[in-house]
């Protein structure tokens, strides 16, 4: 590690994302249709900076926290939730590393990516058991095939996971270059939403994996800190939904201004006066402040429970995990409600299919169906009537 690393010239990470976003938005709709690797954006996103966001100054990085970052993922969500994905989960990505790896490890690669505008991929998955380990001396070999892949289409390194069944079952996690020998991306991915975050499968072919690439230490649920993991997961994708939710209610909005008709039995002399109009507006506004007064209050505790790092209680992490569960099962239902009414708000001219606007409920279908939401509510409810505090896993 260098001890001068390069800073970035990010002066104003948001403003830069609003750019970039305002940029998506006039391609998303032809890029939702054609699916596959968004792979301009993607290299926009680099050669802005922005991939370094969530790394530490002294690697190199800009030095956001979580509020920070997150944020950044909803204002790509508004316009392109594709787009949010990739990006999120690279910052997810690097947090693994630092989570589950040792500073001689995660530095480096920090200071890395920070430097050559890396992309963190990922092929993690642990629901995902086809790929298995075999030990050698020095180094091990993963063989197999992982589905979900999120981002691994165009990215310069993997998060990886292999299941040692010489271990007992264990989950082996790596952190490994995504060009090397023996990783094959399929772009198989083909959803009806989230379509351009190559979320398809990848088949590893005896990939030679080295010790120090492992991330073994302290590796996860070692410790609070190390669990966290899987909430910053959590609530990556409750900005997601948030921000899908803002960006369907905005664009609903300039079409009912620009395009709508008052209905003939109103007596209304424009849409905008119509009351039972209002009523949706009103209703999709204090759906969306509650979403939002719960997210952002989750991702300030994550903030504080990161700050902490191996100090970290497990009690203050049980608390954080309720926090984000909470927000995410709101962000799941509002959005849901919102991105299917709004066409109650344009009519009958808004499902016209160039105007894709059924991408805002086909996206957030499509990623609120990877983690149900009912078992997060039966976790809330274990909390409401028993006191019973969520149990960490690799999953929540």
């Amino acid at each position: 590690m260098s001890s001068h690393p390069p800073q970035p010239t990010v002066l104003n990470p948001l403003q830069t994302a609003r750019k970039l976003a305002a940029e998506f938005a006039e391609t998303t709709s032809e890029r939702d249709e054609r699916g596959g690797t968004p792979k301009a954006e993607r290299d926009a996103i680099r050669q802005s900076g922005l991939l370094a966001l969530s790394i530490p100054t002294q690697f190199g990085g800009i030095g956001a926290n979580w509020s920070e970052t997150l944020n950044i993922v909803r204002e790509f969500a508004k316009v392109d939730s594709s787009i949010a994905h990739v990006f999120g989960f690279h910052h997810l990505m690097l947090a693994t590393v630092r989570l589950f790896a040792r500073p001689e490890q995660w530095q480096p690669w920090f200071e890395q990516t920070a430097r050559n505008n890396w992309f963190w991929g990922n092929a993690l998955n642990p629901l995902d058991t086809r790929t298995v380990v075999r030990k050698f001396s020095g180094w091990r070999e993963f063989s197999g095939k992982k589905s979900f892949c999120s981002g691994a289409s165009d990215s310069e390194m993997l998060i990886a996971s292999a299941v040692d069944e010489g271990a007992g079952g264990k989950l082996l996690i790596a952190a490994i270059p995504s060009g090397r020998t023996g990783i094959t991306l399929h772009g198989d991915w083909n959803n009806m939403g989230q379509r351009q975050t190559d979320s398809g499968s990848a088949t590893f072919e005896r990939v030679r994996v080295e010790e120090s690439e492992l991330l073994l230490d302290p590796g996860p649920l070692s410790n609070p800190f190390a669990c966290l993991r899987p909430l910053i997961a959590q609530l990556h994708f409750t900005y997601i939904f948030l921000g899908i939710a803002e960006g369907a209610l905005e664009e609903a909005r300039q079409y009912t201004l620009k395009e709508g008709r008052p209905w003939f039995k109103s007596k209304a002399q424009h849409i905008s006066e119509d009351p039972y109009i209002l009523r949706h507006y009103g209703e999709f506004w204090i759906g969306l402040e509650s979403v939002r007064v719960l997210t952002e209050r989750a991702c300030a505790q994550l903030d504080k429970a990161w700050n902490r790092g191996p100090n970290l209680g497990s009690e203050e992490r049980a608390q954080l995990a309720l926090s984000i569960a909470t927000a995410k099962v709101a962000a799941t239902r509002t959005g849901l409600d919102l991105c299917s009414r709004l066409f109650e708000v344009t009519g009958a001219r808004a499902t016209h299919a160039s105007l894709r606007f059924d991408r805002y409920w086909r996206n957030l279908r499509t990623q609120t169906l990877h983690d149900p939401v009912d078992y997060k509510i039966q976790e809330l409810g274990e909390w409401a009537l028993n006191q019973k505090r969520p149990t960490p896993s690799f999953y929540s």
